[in-house]
């Protein structure tokens, strides 16, 4: 079986995805997921999409992948947003886990083997013990505000992943907001003691009461859920620093044995849109309720956003869903036209070998680009042979197999439902041919136009009308 590769953030390098020894082909993936005080917008889904191709593809591969994506809902915008709403911290917090999940079932996101949350009980439990652990060893301490901070001189690989230089860094010198950029490199918040902004949000530890920073909740989820090692962690550059890097301080000051606390990181880039940078105040800024509002799909955003390279600028624009639109409907016509040719044939020939270069193409860091050219070559190439009838039942049946293959990695089968005509629409599409039978074109026409308003397109073939979803 070939072995995928992925670009790792640590070494800037590309390397060879391999299950530790005594593992099998077992992978263990943590996936940083959304902060819960406000709807995930298609930035934050472009990370979860690219996290899902990876699933998906290194599942095609033969690994089994266990993956877990932590949900911060107690941090200082979660806090922030429960104070000026005037509720209870989880009440502000509930709505927004339960849009994640349906947005992410819209985008057709593989669930996750668990979810643990940062209020959990036994994930505080595991976040209080973690900071034991560090002070114990005197990788932190406690200040004289009562937070409890890292010590980043105790550990002088920190900055390795970012690439932060410490030359600057002052002894003593902490920040203790949850996110800061690299000119801020100071000692960092592991817990934060109660203050009156808190209101009913804290819990008691052996340094007071309080809340954990927003960086030790994911290394004691993530240690706690996967191991002290894990294979994969995925996220999106801007967690490069300051959070992935106190993650890796943390748990590999907190660690029992040497291995390192991640073997390969994975970030991808930024998404802008229209050319920008997504922002409320420019008008550019969408969740995927926005988009599905609108009139776009789960299926079309989707492709919109796994169509470029996961490391590329994504620039997300209203014509890019059109070309994934109409390049998604290419894929359902040869979908149907496959299934035609190939009728109820059993038996099957495999495809061209040149269409294993799909996979291998995702082999070499996902490169999607280079296996939607496969794809769609092969779209091509067989339609051209069903057009001069050279393209057997048993030769259709085989490319309907590997199409299956392709669409366990992609997920951009039609929906079920897409499948379903309205009496509405079987109406029109009779009272069309009734008027294309009467001679009367210009009512035939106007009846298509009445179909495509309702999502479906008509084609005239010799065999008579045949309707798919626009």
């Amino acid at each position: 079986m070939p072995i995928p590769r992925c670009y790792n953030t640590l070494t800037r390098s590309l390397e060879a995805i391999q299950p530790r020894v005594g593992e099998g082909q077992k992978l263990s993936l943590y996936t940083c997921g959304p902060t819960v005080y406000a709807h995930a917008h298609i930035g934050n889904f472009r990370a979860y999409v690219f996290e899902d191709l990876l699933q998906r593809h290194l599942q095609e591969r033969g690994f089994i992948v266990r993956r877990v994506m932590n949900l911060t809902d107690v941090d200082d915008k979660t806090i922030r947003g429960a104070h000026a709403a005037g509720i209870a911290l989880s009440d502000y917090t509930r709505p927004f886990k339960e849009a994640f999940f349906q947005d992410s079932k819209e985008l057709r996101l593989l669930p996750a083997e668990a979810y643990p949350a940062a209020t959990d009980p036994e994930q505080i439990v595991r976040m209080i013990s973690m900071i034991g652990t560090l002070m114990d060893r005197g990788h932190a301490y406690q200040a004289e505000d009562g937070s409890v901070y890292f010590r980043i001189a105790s550990f002088p690989e920190y900055g390795k992943l970012a690439h932060v230089d410490l030359e600057g860094q002052r002894p003593g010198q902490r920040v203790a907001s949850d996110e800061y950029d690299k000119e801020a490199v100071a000692d960092f918040a592991l817990w934060k003691a109660w203050v009156a902004e808190d209101g009913a949000v804290g819990w008691e530890s052996p340094w007071g009461k309080g809340r954990p920073g927003w960086h030790i909740e994911c290394s004691a989820m993530a240690t706690g859920m996967l191991g002290e090692a894990i294979d994969i962690h995925c996220g999106g550059v801007d967690n490069i620093f300051p959070h992935h890097e106190a993650e890796i301080a943390q748990c590999e000051c907190a660690r029992h044995g040497q291995e390192p606390f991640v073997r390969y990181w994975m970030h991808c880039a930024h998404l802008m849109v229209e050319g920008s940078k997504m922002a409320k105040s420019a008008g550019n800024f969408f969740t995927l309720r926005d988009l599905l509002e609108k009139g776009w799909t789960g299926r079309e955003v989707r492709y919109a956003l796994l169509a470029v390279h996961y490391r590329g600028a994504l620039n997300f624009t209203m014509e890019g869903l059109a070309a994934a639109r109409t390049a998604l409907a290419r894929l359902d016509a040869w979908r149907e036209r496959l299934a035609e040719t190939a009728g109820s044939e059993t038996a099957t020939v495999a495809p061209d070998a040149a269409t294993e270069g799909f996979f291998t193409a995702l082999d070499d860091d996902l490169n999607i680009s280079s296996a939607l050219a496969v794809l769609f070559e092969t779209l091509r190439e067989s339609n051209r042979r069903m057009d001069e009838k050279k393209l057997t039942p048993p030769q259709a049946r085989g490319l309907l197999q590997w199409l299956a293959r392709v669409d366990g990695v992609l997920a951009l089968e039609p929906d079920a439902s897409a499948a379903v005509i309205s009496a509405e629409v079987e109406e029109l599409v009779d009272a069309r041919a009734a008027a294309r039978e009467a001679k009367e074109w210009k009512k035939s026409d106007a009846i298509r136009d009445q179909i495509a308003a309702l999502g479906w397109t008509v084609k005239d073939t010799k065999d008579g009308q045949k309707i798919l979803r626009s």
